[in-house]
């Protein structure tokens, strides 16, 4: 079992920088890709990022791409996103995801979920 706890959601203003971090359980961390997966009001879930599980490749959703930056931690048994430049449309709660298959977080269907960190964006 893999348990996934995120943090370092807030309030924060537009042009701002913000860093989401993801502790996750267990001794079979680096085997797992890692990414992460965003839900605004009323949408649907959208892709943001993931990274690999040794780190060597990382995708971005077209619309964070440049602004939004993903790494990882193994000995730490940690993943990051560090996120630059935010606008109020990036406000949603953001879910650390975990799987064995990248596709299937690119595709906002992982096999493991955090309970989200909430980021709010003000203009």
């Amino acid at each position: 079992q893999v348990q996934l706890v995120e943090s370092g959601g807030g309030l924060v203003q537009a042009g701002d920088s913000l860093i989401l971090s993801c502790a996750v359980s267990g001794r079979t961390f680096s085997r797992y890709a890692m990414g992460w997966i965003r839900q605004a009001p009323g949408k649907e879930r959208e892709f943001v990022a993931a990274i690999g599980s040794r780190g060597l490749n990382t995708y971005y959703a077209d619309s964070m791409k440049g602004r939004f930056t993903i790494s990882r931690d193994n000995a730490k048994n940690t993943v990051y996103l560090q996120m630059n430049s935010l606008k109020p449309e990036d406000t949603a709660v953001y879910y650390c995801a975990a799987d064995f298959s990248m596709g299937n977080i690119t595709t906002s269907r992982p096999e493991y979920w955090g309970q989200g960190t909430q980021v709010t964006v003000s203009s």
